[in-house]
């Protein structure tokens, strides 16, 4: 099994943990730490949406809250037949913590697609604006 596939296969084991009572869109997510190690997350839905947490954000403050710095990929995985890339806010932390890794979309039907972060998030806000 490729590196890939097993962050891919990481990301579908967390989506099962997923609480999605309100939207039934359960995401996992794999992020994998220049340490090699592998940390999952999972979306966490609240009765007020924007109190919501997606799997990508779980598994990055899962990380840094552990002491992981430095990261060289993430893997999301959703059911859906188009692939998710990591939505907005998700891409913001990513480039914050992250830089330009290599992002896997899949689903459960063995589709996926690898990106950079960069070509999703073509002009980041960061610290260098600051």
């Amino acid at each position: 099994m490729t590196a890939a596939e097993k962050l891919i296969a990481a990301a579908s084991a967390a989506r099962e943990n997923a609480h999605a009572p309100y939207s039934n869109f359960r995401v996992g997510a794999a992020l994998r730490a220049r340490s090699g190690r592998v940390i999952t997350g999972c979306n966490v839905e609240n009765a007020s949406y924007g109190l919501t947490v997606c799997a990508e954000r779980v598994a990055l403050l899962k990380a840094l809250s552990e002491g992981e710095r430095g990261f060289e990929a993430i893997a999301v995985v959703a059911d859906t037949e188009r692939l998710t890339p990591p939505c907005g806010a998700c891409r913001q932390l990513l480039w914050e913590f992250c830089g330009d890794i290599e992002v896997i979309a899949a689903n459960l039907r063995g589709d996926t697609k690898t990106f950079r972060l960069a070509e999703l998030f073509p002009e980041p806000f960061d610290a260098s604006f600051l």
